[in-house]
Formats: structure tokens, C-alpha cells, sequence
């Protein structure tokens, strides 16, 4: 199901529909786990689940209980496959204006492989 104000054209849906490539880290029916373009630390990667849901609130509202299941246990096989787990890392998921969400698909990064410091500077 697509949220009504679900921008079809962003980023991700691309990338869901073959469009863009990815370098991609794995994949179940529900989820799609790649590499980030542009890493802000050694190990980034991004979690998406496949259906149209802009943000956490809009997931946790709309989506299946098998579709959550599957975003979390991919989060923790991209955690296990990338290495990340070894030695601590850290999830974000932006959501809106003041939450600096750049594209209206949620997403989960996984920043690892290095100190990642504060959350935030003051």
C-alpha cells in the first residue's frame, strides 16, 4: 500500500524498481540492505523495507507484523554480514523536518567500523 503523500519518484523507490543501482549487502521478500553512496563512516549501510512507507510513524502504523519482523531482523544480519557487530555500531532513522530526513522512504543507516561520538555535538 502507498502512503498518500508517498513520493514515488524518491531515491529509494528507484532503487527498489531497478532503476538506480546499489551495492547491496542482502535481501529478503520484505527488505533491501546496500551500501550507502556517500559512507560517513567505514561501515554504512542502509536498511529499507520494500513497501511504500515514508518514515517509522507511518511503518509502525501501516505495515504487516511480518514486515516488521523482517526490517528488524535485517537490521541485525547487516549488523552480522558487515561486521559491525564486532565491535558496537550505530542505528539512525531520521524522520522529518527537525529529524533531517532527506528522503520520504524510510531507512535505517548503520554507522560502524569506527568511534562514532556523541549524538550530538553542543
Amino acid at each position: 500500500m502507498t502512503h498518500p503523500s508517498y513520493d514515488t519518484e524518491n531515491i529509494f523507490a528507484k532503487i527498489l524498481r531497478k532503476e538506480i543501482p546499489c551495492k547491496k549487502l542482502s535481501e529478503c521478500p520484505h527488505t533491501l540492505t546496500f551500501y550507502d553512496i556517500n559512507p560517513q563512516a567505514p561501515i554504512h549501510i542502509l536498511v529499507i523495507p520494500k513497501g511504500s512507507y515514508l518514515d517509522m510513524d507511518d511503518f509502525s502504523k501501516s505495515a504487516s507484523i511480518e514486515e516488521q519482523a523482517a526490517f528488524v531482523a535485517a537490521i541485525g544480519t547487516a549488523a552480522e554480514l558487515s561486521g559491525a557487530h564486532k565491535k558496537g555500531y550505530r542505528l539512525i532513522s531520521n524522520i522529518g523536518g527537525f529529524g533531517h530526513q532527506e528522503v520520504p522512504h524510510l531507512h535505517v543507516h548503520i554507522l560502524g567500523g569506527e568511534p562514532i561520538g556523541p549524538m550530538r555535538m553542543r
